[in-house]
């Protein structure tokens, strides 16, 4: 049995740092298994060649441009994903930053 031997068809998959590097490459694996996907991150034109490789695999994908260390950011996410999706089912927190750690850093 191979590690992509699973189903998750019909899933909502929210993936933040989603426009590269291993963030890219889970989002396009749980579109593999048959997940519809929001890719979020900082930069919508690398967002969109993502959901553009995730529709070509035949789901669909919501592009959220979205700063994860800002809390407005992470609602208006959430907000987003739910008119469109009705719900969450899988949560990847793959961004490198966090509100927690950049609160930290301003109190350095």
């Amino acid at each position: 049995m191979s590690a992509f031997d699973f189903a998750l068809t019909d899933k909502i998959a929210v993936v933040t740092g989603a426009s590269r590097g291993i963030g890219r490459a889970i989002a396009l694996a749980l579109s593999e298994a048959g997940a519809d996907l929001v890719v979020a991150s900082r930069t919508k034109a690398t967002l969109d060649k993502v959901a553009q490789e995730i529709s070509r695999l035949g789901r669909r994908a919501l592009v959220v441009v979205c700063d994860v260390s800002q809390a407005l950011d992470v609602e208006r996410m959430r907000k987003c994903v739910v008119e469109e999706f009705g719900r969450i089912d899988i949560l990847v927190n793959n961004a490198g930053i966090s509100p927690v750690y950049t609160r930290a850093l301003k109190h350095k």
